[in-house]
Order: C-alpha cells, then sequence, then structure tokens
C-alpha cells in the first residue's frame, strides 16, 4: 500500500473511531481526584478503564508502571510503597489521552462509616463552632461517598446522587468544605478522631466518610459475606428475591412500554371512534375548570406508563450499601475503618454480635489487606434497651486488630443523637494510637474479666484498670444532660438464682469491685449499666469510662 493510501486508510479509521466512540478515553474512578491522600508505606492499587487492549502508564513521585487494560477496558497497576510526606505529587495516567491529578499527598487514610452518630455534621455538635475556627488543616482532605443503594456492586461513586459540592472529590480541609457537607457539616466524629491522629503521626490524613443514618449492619456486608454467616441466611434470601424480581422486571419492561406507546398513542387519537365520547367529556369538565379559575382535570389514559425497575431496593435492604458505597471503593490502600453504628440493629441487640463480626470480616477480605484496624464506638446512654446491643460490641472485641470507645457517658436518655462528638473522636483516637500505631498507653476504661462469689456478695476483676479504679464523672454536660452521683457507685444490679435482679451497693476494693444487696443473699450475677437509664461512674484514673456488661447468659 503506498504512503497515500495508508494515510487514507488511518484517515478512515480515525474518522470511524470518532464517530463511533470505539476509543475510550482513559477514565480513573471517582475516588481518584486533586488532594487525595494515598496510604503510606502500603502498596498503592491504581486501576481504572480504557479502551480494550490500550498501554496504560502511571506514575507517581518517582515511581513508573505500565499495564495493557484487558478485554474488557479495564486496567489496574500496584505502585511501590512510598513513606508518608507532606510533600505534595502528581499522579499521572496515560494512554492516548492524560490524566493529572495534583497536590496528591502520601499519609493514612481511613474509612469513616456507619449510621447516623457517624453523619452527625461538625455545625451540630456541641464544641463544633469553635471548631470550626481552626479548621484550616491542609494535611487533612475529606472525601464524602454520596447515597446510593444497588443491587449488584458498583464500580464507580454515583457522583450525580451528590447532595454539596463536597460529595464525590477530594476536599482540603478547611471551615468552609467541613461546613458545607449536607445538611450540617462533616461527620464530626470523624473530623475529631482524623484532627488527633494528623497531630499524634505528623502524616497528612485522608478522611473517607461512607455513611447513612438509620442503616442497619446487613446493608453494610457484601453478598458472599452475608452467605458465609449462617445467621444471615434469612437477609441473604430477602436480597435473592430482590435481584429475581428485578431481572425479571428488566426483561418485561421494554415490551411493556412499547406495549403503552402503542396504546397511549392509539388512545390520544382522538380520530379512533371509541376515545371520542371520553374525550368530549374531558372537554366539558376542562372548559367547566377553566370558566371556574380551577385546574384542568387530566386527559382520560387507558393504562399507566410502566415503571422502570429499580434494583435499589432502598436503604435498608441488605448488602445494597456495600454495593453502592463500599464496592466503589475496593481497592483503594487504607489504613484502617472508624465505625459508629448498631442503632439500626436495636431491635436484635444479641444477634449484632455476628452480624457485625460478619461485617469486619469481609471488609477486611475484600479490601486484601490483612487484619487492618478496625475501630468502633460502643452505643451511648440512650431510654432504648441497648444492653444487648453494647454487649454485642463488647465481644467484637475477640477479633484481632480491633479496639472499642466507651460511650455510656456521653449520651442523652432522649435523644439518640448527643452533640458530644468531640469526646467520642477523642477516645477513638486514643486507642487508635495503639491498635494501628502500636503506643504503648491506657487506651481503654475498665473492662469486665471474671467475677467470684464471696458469701452474700461478688467481687469483680477487671482489665484496663490504668492507674487504678475510681468513682468519676462525664467530660460532658448541659441541657438534658443527667450527671451521675460522685459519692456513691450505680446501676449495679445483682440476682439470685431466681433471676430477679435488685439494685446493688457497690464498691471499690483495690482493683475490684465488691456488690451486694440484703435483697440478695446468694448472689449469682451481676449487671452494670445494663437497664436504662444508664447513669454511669465506674472509670479508671485516667478518666475513661467502664463497659456496660453483664455476668449471666440469661436471656435478656
Amino acid at each position: 500500500m503506498t504512503s497515500f493510501g495508508r494515510n487514507i486508510t488511518r484517515a478512515l479509521i480515525l474518522g470511524l473511531i470518532a464517530t463511533t466512540g470505539a476509543w475510550a478515553q482513559v477514565k480513573l474512578p471517582a475516588i481518584f481526584g486533586d488532594h487525595m491522600v494515598l496510604q503510606g508505606d502500603k502498596t498503592i492499587p491504581v486501576w481504572g478503564t480504557a479502551s480494550p487492549g490500550e498501554k496504560i502508564k502511571v506514575s507517581l513521585g518517582h515511581d513508573h508502571a505500565s499495564v495493557r487494560a484487558d478485554a474488557q477496558g479495564k486496567w489496574r497497576v500496584d505502585l511501590k510503597k512510598i513513606a508518608p510526606s507532606n510533600a505534595s505529587l502528581m499522579l499521572t495516567v496515560s494512554g492516548r489521552n492524560k490524566v493529572e491529578l495534583s497536590d496528591v499527598l502520601i499519609g493514612d487514610v481511613w474509612v469513616a462509616s456507619g449510621q447516623s452518630n457517624m453523619e452527625f455534621g461538625i455545625k451540630d455538635a456541641d464544641t463544633g463552632q469553635a471548631a470550626l475556627k481552626t479548621a484550616n488543616q491542609p494535611m487533612i482532605r475529606l472525601f464524602v461517598v454520596p447515597k446510593r443503594p444497588a443491587a449488584y456492586p458498583e464500580a464507580d461513586i454515583d457522583t450525580k446522587s451528590a447532595a454539596s459540592p463536597l460529595q464525590g472529590k477530594w476536599q482540603l480541609c478547611t471551615p468552609e468544605t467541613l461546613a458545607n457537607e449536607a445538611p450540617t457539616g462533616f461527620s464530626a466524629v470523624a473530623y475529631f478522631f482524623g484532627r488527633n491522629i494528623q497531630r499524634f503521626t505528623g502524616k497528612p490524613v485522608g478522611l473517607i466518610a461512607t455513611v447513612w443514618g438509620g442503616s442497619v449492619a446487613e446493608s453494610w456486608i457484601s453478598l458472599d459475606g452475608l452467605e458465609k454467616e449462617p445467621t444471615l441466611e434469612p437477609r441473604v434470601l430477602e436480597h435473592k428475591q430482590l435481584l429475581a424480581h428485578y431481572d425479571a422486571a428488566v426483561a418485561a419492561y421494554p415490551a411493556a412500554l412499547a406495549d403503552y406507546n402503542v396504546k397511549n398513542k392509539e388512545w390520544t387519537d382522538v380520530s379512533q371512534p371509541q376515545n371520542v365520547a371520553a374525550m368530549k367529556q374531558w372537554q366539558v369538565q376542562a372548559d367547566a375548570a377553566t370558566a371556574a379559575g380551577q385546574t384542568e382535570p387530566p386527559k382520560p389514559k387507558l393504562i399507566d406508563a410502566p415503571v422502570k425497575p429499580d434494583p435499589s431496593g432502598g436503604r435498608d435492604q441488605p448488602t445494597n450499601l456495600f454495593n453502592g458505597m463500599i464496592a466503589p471503593l475496593l481497592p483503594y490502600a487504607i489504613k484502617g475503618v472508624i465505625w459508629y453504628q448498631g442503632e439500626g440493629n436495636g431491635a436484635h441487640g444479641a444477634a449484632y454480635r455476628a452480624t457485625f463480626a460478619a461485617l469486619i470480616t469481609d471488609w477486611r477480605s475484600k479490601w486484601n489487606e490483612g487484619d487492618f484496624p478496625f475501630l468502633f464506638v460502643q452505643l451511648p446512654e440512650y431510654h432504648g434497651a441497648w444492653g444487648p446491643v453494647r454487649e454485642s460490641q463488647l465481644h467484637t472485641l475477640s477479633l484481632p486488630n480491633t479496639g472499642m470507645v466507651v460511650a455510656i457517658d456521653v449520651g442523652l436518655a432522649e435523644n439518640v443523637h448527643p452533640p458530644f462528638k468531640e469526646v467520642v473522636g477523642n477516645r477513638l483516637a486514643l486507642v487508635t494510637e495503639h491498635v494501628a500505631y502500636g503506643k504503648d498507653l491506657v487506651y481503654s476504661g475498665p473492662i469486665y474479666s471474671s467475677m467470684q462469689v464471696q458469701g452474700d456478695a461478688i467481687k469483680l476483676a477487671f482489665d484496663h484498670i490504668g492507674g487504678g479504679l475510681m468513682i468519676g464523672h462525664s467530660p460532658v454536660s448541659g441541657h438534658d444532660f443527667v450527671p451521675a452521683p460522685i459519692d456513691r457507685l450505680v446501676t449495679f444490679t445483682i440476682a439470685g438464682e431466681d433471676k430477679q435482679w435488685f439494685p446493688a451497693e457497690a464498691k471499690i476494693e483495690g482493683n475490684t469491685v465488691i456488690v451486694s444487696s440484703p435483697q440478695v443473699p446468694h448472689p449469682v450475677a451481676v449487671r452494670y449499666g445494663w437497664d436504662p437509664p444508664a447513669i454511669c461512674n465506674l472509670y479508671n484514673q485516667e478518666g475513661l469510662p467502664a463497659s456496660p456488661f453483664r455476668t449471666d447468659t440469661w436471656l435478656p
């Protein structure tokens, strides 16, 4: 072929490609963007889409990698570990087009997830307005995943559903970006946590908030994660029924829509004899409405338009939030997760033990980064019967590399959304300093470990006593907050073999607590902070509250 012929052929091919879009643009998912934080000291996955077979080059700092997109146009490279640094880098991805992402930092990336108390905005926190005044934190970067339930795992974040300018892209932490996330600002707990971690490590911190108020834990677990936990079989069946209905509806929709279009066109054609009477009657009614200054009635119709199938099933469907709000993040490298949820599972608190453990195991499996740190908040005081949920959360500490914040002393009996988020964020950071960063410190309040019956009393032993046990007081105060007494331990109850519970006298003796009641001469079990209102005041000398607990295994 001559040079002219080759040029003509090439021009024809280029024209065809331009017309048909046969060459896809190199594209990264929304989690990659200007101002992002990439995880330091770990292999850094970078992935996206391009034309099938297209060669992709990726560079970050001094590291370079290349790969060809597969038959589906997907590609991924794993960049070498980079030490955390405050210096900005450029991430460049090149194929037939080039993507350049600027001001990229290497530090620690934390996923903040759960329901409304994690979603609770900085502007509504009791110390939020003061915090906003010092919120110019260029080493903290924020990312909010838009809310989206999905029946199948999504490849990318749904930025079209973003409710504010902050959602779906990385932002520098400033008073404006912190406050502008809908409706009351970025997660207060996540911000206070991230602020403390950044101060502690000196590294950049990326905070990815993927939250939905009122959500249940089952919504955040993948389908195969649900399938691995036998107690969740009913939720698996529920999801599969949703999919079966959706797939059938999708298959039937085109024909139903075509049928509607034909029948609707016939119906609205007044030349058809069967429509003349109906349209005349409508016209009389419409004229009367217009004369009376009223809205005319809708035109008569034969059938309703078919509803386009919606696969989401809503917020509470099992696995749907994982599919829409966690799957698009994978496999973005992270340091760990902070989690504040459980209220949505409050009606089935005992079952939450298996559900919550399944969630943690599932996320670790999906991220494929081993047992990364998973830190969570035990539910605070509220008039709901959340003792079984707190107990389930306490038992979750048996999983490796987990840590729990006790928040029993910063709740409100009449408000499921207590505003004391700085205390919670600070305590999360304290636990994280030990679990994730290995600092040797007292990071937890007393945790019940064993009991011993001594005549008409029960002697309780604890772990995490720090400098010793004491009667303490909450670090918060304000409207509707009920403080605990400062002269005696409260909310201990005691029971005998008859399982009848009575308020108990409790006193500290060394590193133990002695519990008794004249109404229970032969005690066998003790509970602390179990029944509402849980106004608790057992602390260690470091000012960290004891977790509520029970020594029995009776049905609640």
